[in-house]
């Protein structure tokens, strides 16, 4: 009997063919109007918590007060999940949300512009 009679042979595996990890969607953090909040709080809110420039905190209050929400930061599932639970903290309403569920316009989480 030969060395390969009687075995069976194997493939290898293709490397070149396996797919790469799907690369995560960014997501969103939107905040929405409240009949409870000032103005002035939800803007030390964005301040205080996202590090916005007045400027960027006011324009991002004024959406909130004017078109009923704002988006007010961008990253990772994870990060905007954290931010809605800092929004709650401070007694806002938010919620979080896949980015490409919403046309808004807002900030990048952390650019403290």
């Amino acid at each position: 009997m030969t060395e390969q009679e009687g075995t069976t042979a194997v493939a290898e595996p293709r490397t070149d063919t396996v797919p790469a990890p799907a690369k995560e969607l960014p997501w969103i953090t939107i905040v929405l109007n409240d009949p409870v909040n000032l103005m002035s709080y939800v803007e030390y809110v964005f301040r205080e918590y996202f590090g916005y420039s007045r400027a960027r905190a006011h324009r991002l209050m004024l959406e909130v007060h004017e078109r009923g929400r704002s988006r007010v930061s961008t990253g990772t599932r994870e990060q905007m999940e954290a931010d809605v639970q800092a929004m709650h903290g401070y007694g806002l309403w938010a919620e979080c949300r896949p980015a490409d569920t919403d046309g808004e316009a807002g900030g990048e989480r952390g650019g403290g512009q």
